[in-house]
């Protein structure tokens, strides 16, 4: 039986966004350009904070390695996606879902942990910035880079361990297009409630960890810029770019593992914004609001 379910499983069917050829055409075009720009987007950040002197700063080099994950993130599900837009039958392996499962979950993880540590970073800077040097040095600043890959990972295996080994005997589509767990595991052929239910906990935690320490952080922080008067014009417009990659990020995770909406297009919106949109937005939403990304660019042309 294990023989014949692996063979039933080799591969997955991608149904994709779409069955118009003109439709795909359209978006063959837009994705392909939209993921050009993510990656030379975030590319761009991370070689301009190591070549700047200037930037050789905590919220900076947190900075640098968001646009990296960003990076990685958008560059799992989305070639496959754009290719996929060549090809009428659209497949992918069963080792190549699992490989998009746990590489999402582990880029995914990461990204929201690095996400608290800019929150964090920034607290130490506007609510004790005489301490803020000494309280964010180097070694503290590559344990938070650290422990956001680490704990990136352990989310990933955790979620990964759960379904690798369930028996699927068919139907084998998945009406999206890439490979995620809500949508695997409805595929196997055994009652998957309790299973589910661990790994929306799984997630949940996480997030809901990451996302109420993001509010304490942020609470602390506007409610010390909202009493005084010295530098908060700069201290609220950093914490505003902050705020809107917080909520770009967890908006949709939110609606894809904590609370989903179970509508098709709905769902597959939420996964290409969080697949492509975000990632894209993230270097823009920090180049064109932060002075010293600017000031460097100048610099950089000069």
């Amino acid at each position: 039986m294990e023989e014949a379910n692996q063979s039933v499983v080799s591969e997955f069917i991608i149904l994709g966004l779409c069955d118009s050829w003109d439709l795909q055409a359209f978006f063959l075009v837009t994705f392909s350009s939209l993921y050009l720009i993510t990656v030379l987007g975030n590319i761009f950040i991370v070689v301009l904070i190591i070549t700047d002197l200037h930037l050789h700063s905590p919220m900076y080099f947190l900075l640098a390695n968001l646009s990296f994950i960003d990076f990685c993130l958008s560059s799992v599900t989305t070639p496959k996606m754009i290719t996929d837009f060549l090809k009428e039958n659209k497949t992918i392996s069963f080792g190549g879902c699992m490989c998009q499962i746990f590489f999402g979950h582990f880029f995914g993880g990461a990204e929201m942990v690095l996400l608290v540590s800019m929150a964090y970073d920034r607290y130490v800077a506007i609510c004790k910035p005489l301490h803020y040097s000494s309280i964010m040095d180097r070694h503290v600043c590559i344990g938070l880079v650290m422990t956001s890959w680490i704990i990136g990972f352990l989310h990933s295996v955790s979620q990964l361990v759960l379904i690798v080994k369930l028996p699927f005997c068919g139907p084998r589509e998945l009406d999206s297009f890439f490979c995620d767990i809500p949508l695997v595991i409805k595929l196997a052929c055994m009652d998957t409630s309790i299973l589910e239910i661990l790994i929306n906990a799984d997630s949940g935690v996480l997030a809901t960890i990451c996302f109420i320490l993001l509010l304490i952080s942020y609470s602390h922080i506007l409610f010390t810029v909202c009493h005084s008067t010295d530098g908060a014009s700069k201290a609220l417009s950093t914490c505003t770019a902050h705020i809107t990659v917080v909520v770009l990020f967890f908006g949709p995770c939110i609606f894809i593992y904590l609370w989903p909406v179970s509508i098709t297009w709905v769902d597959k919106f939420l996964a290409v914004f969080y697949a492509v949109i975000t990632p894209l937005l993230n270097p823009a939403i920090y180049t064109l609001r932060n002075k010293e990304i600017k000031n460097a660019m100048k610099r950089l042309q000069c």
